[in-house]
């Protein structure tokens, strides 16, 4: 863990996490609706492939395995299975909920942003019962910067490279987990402020942050 000396700004403070990987294992469900998808529509899909590169779009995974032209109609049809089978499969990222409880009990705000879709997003923290103050969905990369933004967040919590490119468009200090596709290396590289092992890490360096 990379210790952060800077000091909080002042006032209330906002935490954006990311969703797949860094607060929810969506993989299990990602898998198995990839696996009824290709099985339904007679698509090949490597559903293994994939889980190990979760983070940007949909719509950009989905046109790896079909013709340009049936990106937009597949996606939909993708997301409709989607809502059958992806939901009881997830569970929290190891720490997750203590994460999101250690920004609160500090008063600060948490707020989710992330490329899945908005509706998809809300009902995975629904099905497990978790309360962050905002989700934002259909963001990606630099793209999160807006919403980043809007809602104040000075720390943005991912596991992808996407994400630290995100936090620095948005003048948020960046902090990845190492639990998805980018190894901490690689997270480091594309200029993350502060790598963690996973979750179970970030109240400890929440407490150093805050001083």
């Amino acid at each position: 863990m990379s210790p952060m000396t800077t000091n909080a700004p002042a006032g209330p403070l906002t935490v954006g996490f990311d969703l797949d990987l860094t607060l929810l294992d969506t993989r299990p469900g990602i898998r198995l609706t990839w696996e009824t998808f290709a099985a339904a529509y007679g698509v090949d899909v490597d559903a293994d492939l994939v889980v190990s590169r979760l983070g940007p779009p949909l719509e950009q995974e989905m046109a790896h395995w079909v013709p340009a032209d049936q990106v937009t109609e597949m996606v939909a049809r993708y997301r409709t299975l989607y809502g059958v089978h992806a939901f009881a499969p997830t569970v929290p990222m190891p720490g997750a909920r203590d994460a999101l409880d250690a920004v609160r009990q500090a008063g600060g705000r948490t707020v989710v942003v992330t490329a899945k879709n908005g509706p998809h997003a809300e009902q995975h923290f629904a099905h497990l019962g978790i309360e962050p103050d905002a989700i934002v969905g259909g963001l990606f990369a630099e793209g999160k910067a807006e919403a980043l933004r809007a809602h104040g967040a000075s720390v943005y919590v991912g596991d992808h490279t996407g994400d630290v490119r995100g936090a620095k468009a948005a003048g948020a200090l960046s902090v990845a987990v190492a639990t998805g596709p980018c190894a901490p290396e690689e997270l480091r590289e594309a200029g993350a402020d502060v790598v963690l092992k996973d979750l179970t890490d970030f109240r400890a360096w929440w407490k150093t942050y805050l001083g």
